[in-house]
């Protein structure tokens, strides 16, 4: 199956989103084209628990199913991104003799479908339409940090402290991280993390590739919320799918099948609406004007 085909199920054959869910460890608001899902158990520091991963999969199909929102903002309640696993559900687990992900099976499955690779807890980001961006704006611990380094893009808090928190527990590398991690700052760095478990803050990794941008808590969001801005006002929706779908997918083929498919893409994309518009804003020196699918 190659890449213009799996363009085609993904734009054309969207995740249709379930009935509304009550929330009740995260929060959802959009702004045009941008959404913000917000982990929100600020009396736990927003530590993991199978609701909020339930309800995390939901709001990102719902957004996903979306046409008008191009951008997600993941990020945490207060001063806390996410610290990790509850620890009461780590005590759970003992209890039942075993891991227990404290999902159902009715979870939502976002981003499925397009590639057997990402058909799996988190790696499904990969497949989502909307481009994802976490705002790290305190702790990210452990599963925490996972969700993060499965987005698209990262923005940090220089105080932000990070761990992968799984060595003094006696747990492997969650979630694929040991795959993910050593493509973002390099196998040395990520075996340090990985195999240390230790804190390191977030303006200790500046220059490593792990952040797009690292500033003060203060300016975090608003930074965020502007560059998620700017891409909705300069790239084309049809771009930022593709790209962002190329991306992920050449992480797992050769380069010929990239340039392939790239070619095929490049032959449909010039008679999209989108291609047309950004020529004409081009010639014209105008902002251009996108439509929505």
């Amino acid at each position: 199956q190659n890449l213009k085909t799996m363009l085609s199920l993904h734009c054309n054959e969207r995740l249709t989103a379930k009935a509304k869910m009550e929330l009740k460890t995260t929060s959802f608001e959009t702004d045009g084209p941008t959404a913000t899902i917000t982990l929100s158990r600020p009396k736990r520091r927003n530590a993991w628990t199978g609701r909020m991963h339930t309800e995390l999969r939901h709001l990102l199909q719902q957004a996903d199913s979306e046409p008008e929102i191009r951008t997600v903002i993941i990020t945490g309640a207060n001063d806390d991104f996410c610290v990790g696993a509850d620890s009461q559900a780590l005590e759970g687990h003992l209890e039942k003799g075993g891991y227990n992900s404290g999902t159902g099976s009715d979870i939502s499955n976002p981003g499925y479908g397009i590639a057997p690779e990402f058909d799996q807890n988190f790696a499904f980001m990969f497949g989502l339409n909307v481009t994802t961006i976490a705002a790290v704006n305190g702790p990210a611990a452990g599963v925490g940090l996972v969700l993060a380094c499965y987005c698209d893009l990262r923005f940090a808090s220089k105080h932000a402290k990070l761990t992968t928190a799984h060595g003094p527990l006696g747990l492997p590398a969650e979630f694929g991280l040991s795959w993910l991690l050593p493509r973002l700052i390099g196998l040395t760095r990520a075996n340090d993390l990985l195999i240390s478990s230790r804190v390191i803050t977030a303006e200790e990794t500046n220059g490593w590739g792990l952040f797009n941008e690292i500033t003060e808590v203060s300016e975090l969001l608003p930074r965020v919320k502007s560059y998620a801005s700017e891409l909705a006002s300069r790239v084309s929706p049809s771009s930022q799918r593709m790209t962002k779908l190329q991306v992920y997918l050449d992480q797992h083929r050769d380069v010929g099948s990239s340039v392939a498919d790239s070619e095929d893409l490049l032959r449909a994309a010039m008679l999209d609406p989108d291609y047309q518009e950004g020529v004409q804003a081009f010639t014209e020196r105008r902002a251009p004007k996108w439509k929505h699918d």
